[in-house]
């Protein structure tokens, strides 16, 4: 059974070797970014459920509930909203 990446409320599949703005792009779902490390937080979306991890801890500011797109992945289920 593949994992499911819910993102505004849309289903997606999720593939657990990408980050979550590498899934989102390959289903042609449209993110704002500007970095792919974890330094701008132009990406920074709220983690309604599920857990990330990340491959480098980010340099942007995150408050509670937020996390970046661009550095996180997951390997179960999981729902983010965009801010």
């Amino acid at each position: 059974m593949s994992s499911k990446l819910i993102y505004n409320e849309q289903q997606y599949t999720l593939d657990a070797d990408k980050t979550l703005l590498e899934n989102l792009e390959s289903q042609a779902v449209s993110v704002e970014f500007h970095c792919r490390d974890g330094h701008c937080g132009a990406c920074r979306s709220i983690l309604v459920s599920g857990d990330v991890n990340y491959s480098s801890f980010p340099m942007a500011y995150l408050k509670e509930g937020e996390i970046l797109l661009c550095c996180s992945k997951s390997e179960k289920n999981i729902i983010i909203k965009s801010l």
